[in-house]
């Protein structure tokens, strides 16, 4: 390694080095300004349950970009404000679901998140109905 680093050192400049990783950081900040449409798994956080909804989202790549860096973060968002369903048990004594309207949650979650469009959702799994939940 060391002799390798000596030869590096002997036929390319520092200063080529330098502005070499300069000009992929510029090109690279120039590509995130273009709008840009990925699938993206959004962590949601309704009245308790957590889940994820798969999604196609789109937007400027700089703004995709510091969203998918806040990984920890859950949308919140209030059952009340989405319309849903009441799924009944399937056996006896089982606990009452809610199934949630695509397009309520969609426009739920671009509420919340303003700079990215969401384009579409996947499946979303049914929730426990907070209002029967056993405790």
């Amino acid at each position: 390694m060391k002799r390798f680093l000596a030869w590096l050192r002997r036929y390319v400049s520092p200063v080529f080095i330098a502005l070499f990783v300069a000009s992929f950081i510029l090109w690279y900040i120039t590509k995130l300004n273009y709008n840009y449409t990925t699938d993206y798994d959004v962590k949601l956080n309704i009245s308790g349950e957590r889940i994820e909804v798969p999604c196609v989202i789109e937007g400027k790549g700089t703004n995709l970009f510091s969203y998918k860096i806040q990984i920890g973060n859950r949308i919140r968002i209030p059952v009340d404000e989405l319309v849903t369903t009441v799924v009944p048990p399937e056996e006896e004594g089982g606990e009452e679901m809610l199934s949630i309207d695509s397009k309520s949650l969609k426009d739920a979650i671009s509420v919340r998140v303003s700079d990215i469009k969401i384009v579409s959702l996947g499946e979303v799994p049914l929730i426990r109905n907070p209002k029967t939940a056993k405790k």
